[in-house]
């Protein structure tokens, strides 16, 4: 195990890139992967114990949810609770967000919003699920309850996003907004190991990740950006290849990676797309931006966006540079003509 770097360690080495740092924020890191440790061994264990299917209830997205949504729910909310680093959280899962009443708690810096288990959908089918987090510093007075101010931050004012994706082995890639990097989880000794320092997407990719069942309700600009993606161009090694496994997670991180794009367009029936601003999108985003790349609504920056609701949605094109780019320019190109 020589010249191993555990998370722990890396952690507090990059503790020195924050002047105000008081070793919170690389607790509530710490927190958040021990969370990871805990959903990765249940999902491990998923096809061997009663924690498949659905519950029976739906979450606020009017989605059913699966035992190990709850599962997940549970162990991030204890874990950042008990750790006394955030002051409140909000998940995917719940109506509203949660204060933290405890005295130690009240006085945390912080407050943290999270997707549990992105793609619970694919639980059932032994295909990559994820944890997705995003974390902001508090905007009331310390000491106080939290309000929805403070979860209703812009992506720009993150401090730090992450996720850990649970698939041939567990990852944990997160972003302070100084490079991005990822952790392997090491089963033998239970640590997350330094597997993926400094993290860079291509700027341009030859994978574009669409659900194309939705594709007739898209905009003319992203049909015939799907379309351009499809013909053949020996300059640009088109045709590109298409990639969509139906977990954001799984999609993202393979394109963060080897270079592409992940689109999840508004359509007809429904314009502001699938996705959550504040537990999708953003956390993302600063991650691909960090890495180099881009990620947008089709117009905006998606950090740019100011969320007006907890469980706001927004379109998400997410990826390499070139490529996000130029789905943007055919987004707006397209908008002039259909105006």
């Amino acid at each position: 195990m020589s010249g191993m770097v555990t998370l722990s360690e890396f952690i507090m080495e990059r503790q020195a890139d924050f002047p105000y740092a008081t070793g919170d924020l690389s607790r509530l890191l710490g927190d958040i992967s021990l969370a990871g440790k805990i959903i990765n061994h249940q999902v491990n264990k998923a096809g061997l114990h009663d924690i498949l299917g659905t519950v029976g209830t739906t979450n606020i997205q009017g989605e059913s949810q699966m035992k190990l949504d709850v599962y997940a729910d549970q162990a991030l909310l204890n874990a950042v609770r008990w750790g006394g680093q955030v002051c409140g959280a909000a998940s995917e899962e719940n109506e509203k967000y949660l204060p933290f009443d405890s005295e130690m708690c009240r006085k945390a810096k912080y407050v943290i919003l999270f997707d549990p288990l992105d793609g619970s959908s694919n639980i059932d089918v032994n295909v990559s699920i994820g944890t997705i987090f995003s974390i902001f510093r508090r905007k009331s007075a310390v000491g106080d309850l939290v309000n929805i101010n403070d979860f209703l931050q812009r992506g720009v004012d993150q401090v730090a996003s992450g996720y850990v994706i649970y698939g041939s082995s567990t990852m944990l890639v997160y972003t302070t907004g100084h490079g991005v990097n990822g952790f392997t989880l090491e089963s033998s000794i239970g640590e997350f190991c330094l597997s993926h320092p400094n993290m860079c997407i291509p700027e341009d990719g030859k994978i574009y990740s669409i659900n194309e069942g939705i594709l007739n309700g898209c905009g003319k600009g992203v049909q015939e950006y799907v379309k351009w993606c499809k013909e053949s161009d020996k300059e640009s090694s088109r045709p590109y290849t298409a990639r969509y496994i139906g977990s954001l997670v799984a999609d993202f991180h393979r394109n963060l990676i080897r270079g592409g794009i992940y689109m999840y367009p508004g359509i007809t029936k429904s314009p502001s797309g699938k996705l959550r601003l504040q537990y999708e999108n953003n956390p993302l985003a600063f991650i691909v931006e960090q890495a180099g790349g881009k990620a947008s609504d089709g117009i905006r920056r998606i950090m740019e966006i100011q969320p007006k609701e907890l469980h706001e949605r927004t379109p998400l094109f997410i990826g390499s540079k070139n490529m996000v780019e130029r789905v943007e320019a055919l987004i707006r190109q397209y908008e002039q003509v259909e105006a």
